[in-house]
């Protein structure tokens, strides 16, 4: 079963993803143009909000071990293209420099700690890879040009968000349910939902199906489509479904509070 991304890689692929943001940017006729993937936005917000976001996460990192993220002020993003890309740049090599100097084992303040994932800032990197990588695309199809996620990030970000974003130790509040998500990559994850709350586990390739456990629905797709549901970038309707969708409809409606 492959490992998930090294520390090293995630550094890497967020510059690359970084750069692919700032390009389709310039590509934009204007920082006023709406991104319909995130509606109430124009590009210049996109802009603004992803670059804040990598300053504000730079300061965790910075901070260490903590109980609550450091109280920070950041800059006002410019208006101007040229001086907003500059921007943006500096605050990406903000978080890719704080990260580097931290190390991937350091504890740090996170949102996900009722989650599987680790509250250090090697699991940082791999949520903001993610971060910049959906954002990438949401710019590209603001200036009518998305591209799908590289193979190894889509594939790691199928895995980051079900540990992340979806496990938790809040109860689910309807019927005990299983769900898989299969990769066409060769990829495979299920994901248990009970008065427990949510827990996720990569599964053997190839699936044995033959095993006592019910699946109640299954979720088939590349990666890259995996992640665009899981971040609500596209509908179930653009995936093959098996079993019951009702309980799509009941995760996509969940807002656990822990």
């Amino acid at each position: 079963m492959e490992e998930t991304l090294g520390f090293a890689d995630l550094l890497r692929l967020m510059d690359e993803r970084s750069t692919a943001f700032q390009a389709a940017v310039v590509a934009a006729p204007s920082l006023d143009v709406r991104v319909p993937t995130c509606p109430e936005w124009t590009l210049f917000d996109l802009v603004q909000h992803l670059g804040d976001g990598r300053r504000k996460w730079a300061a965790i990192v910075a901070a260490g071990p903590a109980d609550a993220p450091p109280a920070m002020s950041a800059p006002v993003a410019p208006r101007e293209r040229e001086a907003l890309l500059a921007w943006f740049a500096a605050s990406t090599e903000e978080l890719l420099a704080a990260l580097r100097e931290a190390g991937p084992d350091r504890g740090c303040w996170t949102w996900w700690g009722p989650s599987q994932s680790p509250q250090t800032t090697g699991a940082v990197a791999r949520h903001q890879l993610q971060q910049v990588a959906v954002h990438t695309y949401d710019a590209q199809v603001a200036v009518g040009a998305p591209q799908p996620l590289p193979d190894e990030v889509a594939l790691d970000g199928v895995d980051e968000f079900v540990t992340t974003c979806v496990a938790t130790t809040a109860a689910w509040p309807h019927k005990p349910a299983v769900v898989d998500y299969h990769a066409t990559e060769g990829r495979s994850w299920r994901l248990w939902f009970s008065a427990d709350g949510a827990r996720a586990a990569r599964l053997p390739t190839p699936v044995a199906y033959d095993g006592p456990e019910v699946v109640h629905v299954s979720v088939r797709g590349t990666a890259n489509e995996l992640v665009m549901f899981c971040y609500g970038r596209i509908t179930m309707d653009a995936l093959r479904l098996e079993g019951d969708v009702r309980v799509l409809d009941q995760l996509i409606a969940w807002e656990p509070e822990d």
